[in-house]
Protein backbone atom coordinates (compact mmCIF):
# COMPACT_ATOMS: atom_id res chain seq x y z
CA UNK A 1 0.00 0.00 0.00
CA UNK A 2 1.37 3.13 -0.91
CA UNK A 3 2.47 5.17 2.45
CA UNK A 4 0.89 8.46 3.47
CA UNK A 5 3.93 10.48 2.58
CA UNK A 6 4.36 9.03 -1.06
CA UNK A 7 0.90 9.98 -1.26
CA UNK A 8 1.07 13.62 0.28
CA UNK A 9 3.95 14.10 -1.92
CA UNK A 10 2.22 13.18 -5.18
CA UNK A 11 -0.63 15.43 -4.34
CA UNK A 12 1.97 18.00 -3.70
CA UNK A 13 3.59 17.74 -7.38
CA UNK A 14 0.46 18.50 -8.72
CA UNK A 15 -1.69 20.84 -6.74
CA UNK A 16 0.76 22.59 -3.63
CA UNK A 17 2.22 26.19 -3.62
CA UNK A 18 5.47 26.50 -5.28
CA UNK A 19 5.42 30.44 -6.09
CA UNK A 20 5.12 31.63 -2.55
CA UNK A 21 7.37 34.70 -1.81
CA UNK A 22 9.63 32.92 0.48
CA UNK A 23 10.33 29.75 -1.75
CA UNK A 24 12.09 32.56 -4.16
CA UNK A 25 15.86 32.71 -3.76
CA UNK A 26 15.38 30.33 -0.16
CA UNK A 27 17.49 31.28 2.08
CA UNK A 28 17.87 30.03 6.10
CA UNK A 29 16.94 33.74 6.57
CA UNK A 30 13.97 34.18 4.37
CA UNK A 31 12.54 30.95 5.88
CA UNK A 32 12.76 32.21 9.08
CA UNK A 33 11.49 35.38 8.89
CA UNK A 34 8.45 33.79 6.75
CA UNK A 35 7.73 30.99 9.79
CA UNK A 36 8.00 33.28 12.35
CA UNK A 37 5.49 35.63 10.17
CA UNK A 38 3.22 32.48 10.07
CA UNK A 39 2.49 31.89 13.60
CA UNK A 40 -1.12 32.18 14.02
CA UNK A 41 -1.15 34.08 10.95
CA UNK A 42 -2.46 33.52 7.52
CA UNK A 43 -0.16 33.45 4.20
CA UNK A 44 -2.44 36.27 2.33
CA UNK A 45 -2.15 38.61 5.52
CA UNK A 46 1.56 37.80 5.64
CA UNK A 47 2.95 37.79 1.85
CA UNK A 48 2.54 42.11 1.82
CA UNK A 49 4.29 42.10 5.15
CA UNK A 50 7.00 39.45 4.30
CA UNK A 51 8.06 41.23 0.71
CA UNK A 52 7.91 45.01 2.71
CA UNK A 53 10.09 44.01 5.56
CA UNK A 54 12.56 42.00 3.04
CA UNK A 55 12.94 44.83 1.13
CA UNK A 56 13.62 46.74 4.71
CA UNK A 57 15.95 44.27 6.15
CA UNK A 58 17.55 42.07 3.38
CA UNK A 59 20.25 40.90 5.33
CA UNK A 60 19.95 39.57 9.07
CA UNK A 61 23.17 42.26 9.65
CA UNK A 62 20.34 44.69 8.40
CA UNK A 63 18.10 43.65 10.52
CA UNK A 64 20.11 42.84 13.50
CA UNK A 65 21.65 47.00 13.53
CA UNK A 66 18.12 48.48 13.22
CA UNK A 67 16.74 50.00 16.27
CA UNK A 68 13.25 48.26 17.18
CA UNK A 69 11.18 50.83 16.68
CA UNK A 70 11.74 50.39 12.83
CA UNK A 71 11.21 47.15 13.32
CA UNK A 72 7.99 47.12 14.93
CA UNK A 73 6.87 49.93 12.64
CA UNK A 74 7.16 47.29 9.62
CA UNK A 75 5.35 44.78 11.88
CA UNK A 76 2.36 47.15 12.87
CA UNK A 77 -0.76 45.59 11.88
CA UNK A 78 0.53 41.82 11.53
CA UNK A 79 -0.24 41.57 15.80
CA UNK A 80 1.33 39.26 18.43
CA UNK A 81 4.45 41.82 18.57
CA UNK A 82 6.46 39.32 21.18
CA UNK A 83 7.47 37.88 17.74
CA UNK A 84 8.95 41.06 16.11
CA UNK A 85 10.99 41.79 19.44
CA UNK A 86 12.13 37.69 19.66
CA UNK A 87 12.74 38.00 15.74
CA UNK A 88 15.21 41.31 16.46
CA UNK A 89 16.68 39.72 19.32
CA UNK A 90 17.52 36.72 17.37
CA UNK A 91 19.41 38.39 14.31
CA UNK A 92 21.86 39.79 16.94
CA UNK A 93 22.09 36.53 18.57
CA UNK A 94 23.24 34.85 15.11
CA UNK A 95 25.49 37.76 14.25
CA UNK A 96 27.17 38.19 17.87
CA UNK A 97 27.37 34.28 18.88
CA UNK A 98 27.70 32.90 15.35
CA UNK A 99 28.82 34.65 12.97
CA UNK A 100 25.90 35.68 11.05
CA UNK A 101 25.16 32.27 10.10
CA UNK A 102 22.11 30.49 11.45
CA UNK A 103 22.26 26.78 13.29
CA UNK A 104 20.48 24.13 11.62
CA UNK A 105 19.93 21.84 14.32
CA UNK A 106 16.72 21.53 16.22
CA UNK A 107 18.28 21.97 18.90
CA UNK A 108 20.46 25.09 18.26
CA UNK A 109 17.21 26.77 16.40
CA UNK A 110 14.76 26.18 19.63
CA UNK A 111 17.17 28.18 21.69
CA UNK A 112 17.09 31.28 20.14
CA UNK A 113 14.11 33.38 21.14
CA UNK A 114 10.62 32.96 19.77
CA UNK A 115 11.30 29.71 18.16
CA UNK A 116 9.88 26.53 19.11
CA UNK A 117 9.87 22.85 18.28
CA UNK A 118 8.00 22.43 15.32
CA UNK A 119 9.13 26.32 13.99
CA UNK A 120 12.92 24.81 14.34
CA UNK A 121 11.79 21.42 12.48
CA UNK A 122 10.71 23.66 10.00
CA UNK A 123 13.34 25.19 9.52
CA UNK A 124 15.39 22.43 9.23
CA UNK A 125 13.47 20.47 6.71
CA UNK A 126 13.37 22.76 4.39
CA UNK A 127 16.60 24.62 4.44
CA UNK A 128 18.52 21.30 4.80
CA UNK A 129 16.10 18.29 3.34
CA UNK A 130 17.11 16.35 6.42
CA UNK A 131 14.52 14.54 8.13
CA UNK A 132 12.57 16.88 10.91
CA UNK A 133 8.96 16.47 12.11
CA UNK A 134 6.60 19.97 12.41
CA UNK A 135 3.20 20.34 14.16
CA UNK A 136 1.44 23.68 13.59
CA UNK A 137 -2.12 24.63 13.39
CA UNK A 138 -2.55 23.06 9.53
CA UNK A 139 -0.76 19.74 10.28
CA UNK A 140 -2.78 19.24 13.56
CA UNK A 141 -6.28 20.10 12.14
CA UNK A 142 -5.28 17.48 9.23
CA UNK A 143 -3.76 14.51 11.92
CA UNK A 144 -6.90 15.13 14.11
CA UNK A 145 -9.40 15.03 11.27
CA UNK A 146 -7.57 11.79 9.24
CA UNK A 147 -6.83 9.97 12.18
CA UNK A 148 -9.59 11.00 14.49
CA UNK A 149 -7.74 12.50 17.38
CA UNK A 150 -10.25 13.75 19.78
CA UNK A 151 -9.48 16.57 22.34
CA UNK A 152 -8.02 20.06 22.62
CA UNK A 153 -4.29 20.19 20.74
CA UNK A 154 -3.39 22.10 23.34
CA UNK A 155 -3.98 19.07 26.08
CA UNK A 156 -0.84 17.20 27.07
CA UNK A 157 -1.61 14.26 25.71
CA UNK A 158 -3.41 15.53 22.85
CA UNK A 159 -0.66 16.66 21.60
CA UNK A 160 1.72 14.07 22.29
CA UNK A 161 -0.02 12.14 20.46
CA UNK A 162 -0.42 13.96 17.78
CA UNK A 163 3.87 14.47 17.74
CA UNK A 164 4.17 10.55 17.75
CA UNK A 165 1.95 10.89 14.82
CA UNK A 166 3.56 13.22 13.00
CA UNK A 167 7.24 11.56 13.57
CA UNK A 168 5.53 8.31 12.02
CA UNK A 169 4.45 9.82 9.39
CA UNK A 170 7.50 12.18 8.51
CA UNK A 171 9.55 10.10 5.47
CA UNK A 172 13.32 9.47 5.14
CA UNK A 173 13.43 11.46 1.36
CA UNK A 174 11.92 14.84 0.26
CA UNK A 175 11.53 16.06 4.04
CA UNK A 176 11.49 19.62 2.81
CA UNK A 177 8.48 18.55 -0.17
CA UNK A 178 6.74 16.50 2.61
CA UNK A 179 6.94 19.51 5.33
CA UNK A 180 5.55 21.99 2.69
CA UNK A 181 3.24 19.40 1.42
CA UNK A 182 1.62 18.18 5.11
CA UNK A 183 1.04 22.66 5.79
CA UNK A 184 -0.60 23.09 2.29
CA UNK A 185 -2.90 20.22 2.58
CA UNK A 186 -4.46 21.89 5.84
CA UNK A 187 -4.22 25.44 4.18
CA UNK A 188 -5.71 24.91 1.22
CA UNK A 189 -8.25 21.69 1.79
CA UNK A 190 -8.24 20.47 5.29
CA UNK A 191 -9.32 24.62 6.38
CA UNK A 192 -11.02 25.36 9.70
CA UNK A 193 -14.52 25.88 8.14
CA UNK A 194 -15.89 24.49 4.90
CA UNK A 195 -12.88 22.37 3.90
CA UNK A 196 -12.95 20.68 0.31
CA UNK A 197 -13.26 17.04 1.08
CA UNK A 198 -14.37 16.49 -2.53
CA UNK A 199 -10.57 17.08 -3.31
CA UNK A 200 -8.84 15.68 -1.11
CA UNK A 201 -6.66 12.31 -1.63
CA UNK A 202 -6.85 11.10 2.01
CA UNK A 203 -10.97 10.70 1.92
CA UNK A 204 -11.45 7.33 2.12
CA UNK A 205 -9.57 6.87 5.38
CA UNK A 206 -10.48 10.11 6.95
CA UNK A 207 -12.33 9.35 10.78
CA UNK A 208 -14.10 12.89 10.16
CA UNK A 209 -15.06 12.86 6.43
CA UNK A 210 -16.76 9.17 7.09
CA UNK A 211 -18.35 9.91 10.17
CA UNK A 212 -18.97 13.82 9.38
CA UNK A 213 -17.28 15.66 12.11
CA UNK A 214 -15.17 17.67 10.18
CA UNK A 215 -16.82 20.25 11.66
CA UNK A 216 -15.62 18.79 15.65
CA UNK A 217 -12.02 18.11 14.91
CA UNK A 218 -9.66 19.06 15.74
CA UNK A 219 -10.89 19.75 19.55
CA UNK A 220 -12.07 23.17 20.61
CA UNK A 221 -10.29 24.84 23.67
CA UNK A 222 -12.43 24.57 26.72
CA UNK A 223 -14.36 27.78 26.97
CA UNK A 224 -13.84 29.75 30.12
CA UNK A 225 -15.17 33.63 31.24
CA UNK A 226 -12.17 35.93 29.89
CA UNK A 227 -12.04 38.74 32.70
CA UNK A 228 -12.95 42.82 31.31
CA UNK A 229 -11.08 45.06 32.22
CA UNK A 230 -11.76 48.87 31.13
CA UNK A 231 -9.03 52.07 30.41
CA UNK A 232 -9.49 55.21 28.86
CA UNK A 233 -7.24 56.81 26.29
CA UNK A 234 -6.15 60.48 25.48
CA UNK A 235 -5.52 61.44 22.53
CA UNK A 236 -4.21 64.84 22.70
CA UNK A 237 -3.74 66.65 19.50
CA UNK A 238 -1.87 69.51 18.60
CA UNK A 239 -2.62 72.30 15.72
CA UNK A 240 -0.50 70.93 13.73
CA UNK A 241 -2.85 67.35 13.48
CA UNK A 242 -0.26 65.43 15.74
CA UNK A 243 -1.00 62.83 18.21
CA UNK A 244 1.03 62.05 21.32
CA UNK A 245 2.28 59.02 22.02
CA UNK A 246 4.08 57.20 24.28
CA UNK A 247 6.05 54.14 24.40
CA UNK A 248 4.74 51.22 26.20
CA UNK A 249 7.54 49.27 28.72
CA UNK A 250 9.66 47.01 26.95
CA UNK A 251 7.76 44.07 28.45
CA UNK A 252 4.38 43.07 28.97
CA UNK A 253 1.11 44.35 26.72
CA UNK A 254 1.79 46.00 23.51
CA UNK A 255 5.79 45.56 25.05
CA UNK A 256 8.00 48.43 23.18
CA UNK A 257 5.39 50.07 20.73
CA UNK A 258 3.66 53.24 20.91
CA UNK A 259 0.49 54.02 22.10
CA UNK A 260 -1.62 56.96 23.77
CA UNK A 261 -1.47 57.71 27.14
CA UNK A 262 -3.53 55.93 29.51
CA UNK A 263 -4.51 55.10 33.01
CA UNK A 264 -3.61 57.95 34.38
CA UNK A 265 -6.27 61.52 35.02
CA UNK A 266 -6.18 64.00 32.31
CA UNK A 267 -5.29 66.54 35.20
CA UNK A 268 -2.52 64.92 35.87
CA UNK A 269 -1.32 63.64 32.62
CA UNK A 270 -1.46 67.60 31.20
CA UNK A 271 0.82 68.27 34.79
CA UNK A 272 3.20 66.04 33.98
CA UNK A 273 3.99 66.53 30.39
CA UNK A 274 3.57 70.90 31.24
CA UNK A 275 0.30 71.21 29.58
CA UNK A 276 -2.11 72.12 32.47
CA UNK A 277 -4.46 74.94 31.02
CA UNK A 278 -3.68 74.47 27.33
CA UNK A 279 -7.30 72.25 26.50
CA UNK A 280 -9.01 73.69 23.50
CA UNK A 281 -11.74 71.27 23.07
CA UNK A 282 -12.58 67.82 24.33
CA UNK A 283 -14.73 64.99 23.46
CA UNK A 284 -15.44 61.02 24.19
CA UNK A 285 -15.18 59.32 21.22
CA UNK A 286 -17.19 55.38 20.58
CA UNK A 287 -15.78 52.81 23.03
CA UNK A 288 -14.43 49.67 21.61
CA UNK A 289 -13.18 46.28 22.57
CA UNK A 290 -9.98 45.11 22.22
CA UNK A 291 -9.50 41.22 22.79
CA UNK A 292 -6.23 39.41 24.15
CA UNK A 293 -5.16 36.19 24.61
CA UNK A 294 -6.63 36.01 28.21
CA UNK A 295 -9.10 39.24 28.60
CA UNK A 296 -10.74 41.93 27.22
CA UNK A 297 -9.96 45.38 27.33
CA UNK A 298 -12.76 48.11 26.75
CA UNK A 299 -11.43 51.25 25.61
CA UNK A 300 -12.93 54.76 25.67
CA UNK A 301 -11.22 57.06 24.08
CA UNK A 302 -11.12 61.17 24.49
CA UNK A 303 -10.15 63.34 22.33
CA UNK A 304 -7.85 66.58 23.56
CA UNK A 305 -7.70 69.35 21.05
CA UNK A 306 -4.75 71.41 22.27
CA UNK A 307 -4.85 75.40 22.29
CA UNK A 308 -2.39 76.60 19.22
CA UNK A 309 1.18 76.61 19.12
CA UNK A 310 1.28 73.37 20.84
CA UNK A 311 3.70 71.83 18.36
CA UNK A 312 6.75 71.03 19.69
CA UNK A 313 7.35 67.63 21.31
CA UNK A 314 6.99 67.74 24.87
CA UNK A 315 10.23 67.67 27.30
CA UNK A 316 9.43 63.64 28.38
CA UNK A 317 11.48 60.92 27.43
CA UNK A 318 9.50 58.19 25.72
CA UNK A 319 6.74 60.37 24.29
CA UNK A 320 6.68 62.07 20.54
CA UNK A 321 4.38 63.64 17.99
CA UNK A 322 2.82 61.58 15.60
CA UNK A 323 0.68 61.56 12.43
CA UNK A 324 -0.05 59.24 10.09
CA UNK A 325 2.25 62.02 7.48
CA UNK A 326 5.00 61.53 9.74
CA UNK A 327 8.20 59.47 8.57
CA UNK A 328 8.78 58.40 12.29
CA UNK A 329 8.78 54.77 11.69
CA UNK A 330 7.62 53.48 15.46
CA UNK A 331 5.55 50.51 16.15
CA UNK A 332 2.02 51.33 16.55
CA UNK A 333 -0.54 49.43 19.33
CA UNK A 334 -3.71 48.15 17.18
CA UNK A 335 -5.78 51.05 19.27
CA UNK A 336 -3.42 53.69 17.83
CA UNK A 337 -4.26 52.52 14.21
CA UNK A 338 -8.61 51.93 14.71
CA UNK A 339 -8.37 55.35 16.35
CA UNK A 340 -6.41 57.54 14.13
CA UNK A 341 -8.45 55.49 11.37
CA UNK A 342 -11.42 57.00 13.04
CA UNK A 343 -10.13 60.57 13.42
CA UNK A 344 -8.11 60.86 10.05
Amino acid sequence: MTSFADRLLDWFDQHGRKHLPWQQDMSVYRVWISEIMLQQTQVNTVIPYFENFLRTFPTLVSLAEADQDVVLHHWTGLGYYARARNLHKTARVVVEQYNGEFPLTATELEALPGIGRSTAAAIVAICTNQRATILDGNVKRVLARHFGIFGWPGDTSVAKTMWQQAEALTPETRVADYTQAIMDLGATLCTRSSPRCEACPFTPECVAFNTNQQAALPGRKPKKDMPVRTTTMFILENDAGEYLLQQRPPSGIWGGLWGFPQDEPLEELLTRLQLRGLISQQEELASFRNTFTHFHLDITPVHVRLSPGIGEPVPVNGTCWYSSRSKTEIGLTRPVTRILGMLE
